[in-house]
């Protein structure tokens, strides 16, 4: 590969990262700015949890079809519009209350509907960049691609609490909306001018628009590996998101640390991921040019959750602080480099339709995600915090014995589809 070509790969891969920092920016700055909004407009805890959960019901629908739009159109074209339309939605944000949308169809509607519109311009984006991947990057590289574009989720998880904060002190919530909104456009469009759908002298063996528009939807939805890869990830993003909802306040609350240590106790999680997701597809890489990509991808993906499982349950059962927060932050940290093997695996197997496949695989993603606050709140209630953090260990589990019987070796085809119809 000449050095251009390598160089090239290292701007798709650095964009793409961009891409999901500000993504994962854009979608979590409404938890900082939330406090001043319900002052403002004087809504209810349960008023605002509509609002932040307009989102993801939005994103997850939409999951799938925005990776079948990616496979139809080109993931430039696709990326580019999700970036403007994520852009332009965070920055409507400052005219949805009043004055604004919320003076035409009520405070609680007018957010709801801009958070909606939120969540349909950033569904494409993660099976979108594993379309990208799947075109530039060598078999032997894309795990760590992978990787590193999951990484920037923590990140801009991470930062987000503490710039926000600093841009609402200084600008205001309206005009920080739009300025993160004006940052995401701007990435948009170095993305529009510098990427292309394919490396320069390459050429897809159909072209995105004169792809079929019949999907094989029942090849896809029935396929037993697709269908152990996206039980994996509703696992692994149950697990998950076990922390993004409900660590601070388990810190704060449970283990009684605190605001300011479970505001930096949260911060060292989210590095954690940062950190551990690129290494965890780096040594994917290497695993499976040792042992094959079928056994390569297992013993990653296997090892990450079962480990992420026992550190989790440890973590509930040691009494210093540095050790909770040490175990509880490798167990986030092993299950992110679980997740890139459910990517990279489900990549490999998709053939032709990758970006309708990753789109199945992050809706079964995002539904573990959104029944984890909500079964995990259910379980403490009723037995304690540990028996709801013990449940998702449990959870990882089913997903590490999913890792297990997953054959990335096998490509699902179209034609193989249309023989068989």
């Amino acid at each position: 590969m000449s050095s251009a070509a390598s160089a090239m790969r290292v701007k798709v891969v650095g964009l793409m990262f961009g891409l999901s920092v500000m993504s994962y920016f854009d979608r979590t700055i409404l938890a900082i700015a939330t406090p001043g909004l319900m002052k403002e407009f004087a809504l209810s805890e349960i008023q605002m949890g509509l609002v932040s959960s307009a989102f993801l019901f939005s994103y997850a629908i939409l999951m799938t079809p925005g990776g079948w739009v990616s496979d139809l159109f080109g993931p430039r074209r696709v990326l580019t519009g999700m970036a403007l339309g994520s852009g332009l939605f965070t920055a409507l944000m400052a005219w949805a209350g009043r004055p604004g949308l919320g003076a035409l169809m009520g405070i609680v509607p007018g957010f709801v509907l801009i958070r909606l519109g939120l969540g349909v311009c950033t569904a494409p984006l993660y099976p979108a960049c594993g379309r990208t991947i799947a075109n530039w990057m060598e078999p032997g590289a894309r795990a760590r691609a992978q990787g590193i574009v999951n990484a920037g989720a923590g990140l801009g998880g991470a930062v987000s609490p503490v710039l926000f904060t600093w841009m609402i002190a200084r600008y205001g919530w309206r005009a920080s909306f739009v300025l993160s909104g004006l940052a995401t456009v701007a990435l948009g469009l170095l993305w529009l001018h510098f990427v292309r759908d394919r490396p320069p002298g390459t050429a897809p063996a159909i072209e995105p628009l004169d792809r079929p528009a019949s999907l094989p939807w029942r090849t896809l939805l029935t396929d037993r590996n697709l269908v152990l890869l996206t039980i994996g990830y509703f696992a692994v993003d149950y697990f998950e998101y076990i922390f993004f909802y409900w660590i601070f306040y388990y810190l704060s609350e449970i283990r009684g640390l605190g605001a300011q240590q479970s505001a930096w106790g949260t911060t060292v999680l989210f590095l954690a991921w940062l950190v551990m997701t690129p290494a965890g597809g780096w040594v994917s890489d290497r695993m499976v040019a040792r042992y094959g990509r079928k056994w390569g991808l297992r013993m990653v993906g296997a090892t990450g959750l079962a480990l992420a499982a026992v550190l989790l349950f440890a973590g509930t059962h040691a009494a210093a602080t540095p050790a909770v927060l040490t175990m509880l932050s490798l167990a986030l940290g092993f299950a992110s480099c679980a997740d890139v093997t459910f990517w990279t695996a489900t990549i490999e197997i998709s053939g032709e339709d990758v970006g309708a496949a990753c789109g199945i695989l992050n809706t079964g993603g995002n539904v573990g995600g959104f029944f984890a606050p909500i079964v995990t709140a259910w379980i403490a209630s009723r037995a304690g915090w540990s028996w709801g953090l013990y449940f998702g260990a449990l959870v990882a589990l089913v997903g590490m014995v999913s890792a297990l019987l997953v054959d990335s070796t096998r490509v699902i085809s179209r034609s193989h589809a249309r023989q068989k119809a």
